[in-house]
């Protein structure tokens, strides 16, 4: 069996897992990340419940089998047995390294407080920041150790969001990936004419108490 960093750096490069309509049920590499991540007919639950329960409570829901992972009854059914929350369902994008220096002038700096800083701080391990005039660039190894980017502006400087997001390629020498609200269409384009790809969707667990350090991120 793949592990999920196997199974993640696969589909960065374009090797999705078989699209024939199974579930892989894989363990938490930390007890920060759980959650669902769906690919093309291929569903990935992340978590350290009975992999039996899980296909029994997923067998149980009324509905399309493809859909049954994030259908709000699995997902209930799953926060109720682990006392977790969820996020937010979120499309995956991928992309991979470019070539720099990024065509934006940008400085790191240590200041956390910064809210997308601060919130990236809950789900991401190795955090860093540059800031440039309108806008913000943030990257951080979230799920799997994947290397993650957010990115916020101010609106008032044309184009800067797909400059920033292909600033992250350009910084980076593995895949980056991004995590995009389906009805954020501002960030779906940036991302898009930034030359990244769709990859699937996920929806991540949250629980209280639960330490940001994950064990299972790459250093």
């Amino acid at each position: 069996m793949e592990t999920l960093p196997e199974l993640l750096d696969a589909a960065a490069h374009g090797l999705f897992p078989p699209p024939d309509g199974t579930l892989t049920v894989l363990p938490q590499l930390c007890r920060r990340d759980a959650g669902v991540l769906a690919f093309t007919a291929h569903t990935v639950v992340l978590t350290d419940e009975d992999p039996a329960w899980v296909r029994a409570t997923l067998a149980a829901v009324d509905c399309d089998p493809l859909a049954a992972p994030l259908h709000p009854r699995f997902l209930t059914a799953l926060m109720n047995r682990t006392g977790r929350t969820a996020e937010t369902i979120d499309a995956l994008w991928v992309g991979t390294p470019l070539p720099g220096p990024p065509a934006v002038p940008l400085r790191e700096i240590a200041d956390g407080g910064h809210p997308r800083v601060v919130r990236a701080r809950r789900r991401r391990d190795a955090v860093r920041v540059w800031t440039t005039d309108g806008g913000l660039l943030v990257t951080g190894r979230g799920v799997g150790g994947r290397l993650e980017v957010a990115v916020e502006t101010d609106g008032e400087v044309p184009g800067l969001g797909r400059a920033l997001v292909t600033a992250a390629r350009q910084l980076a020498d593995e895949p980056v990936w991004a995590q995009v609200s389906p009805g954020n269409a501002r960030s779906t384009r940036a991302f898009l004419a930034a030359g990244y790809r769709p990859a699937g969707a996920e929806l991540l667990l949250s629980a209280t108490g639960v330490s940001t350090g994950c064990s299972g991120s790459r250093s």
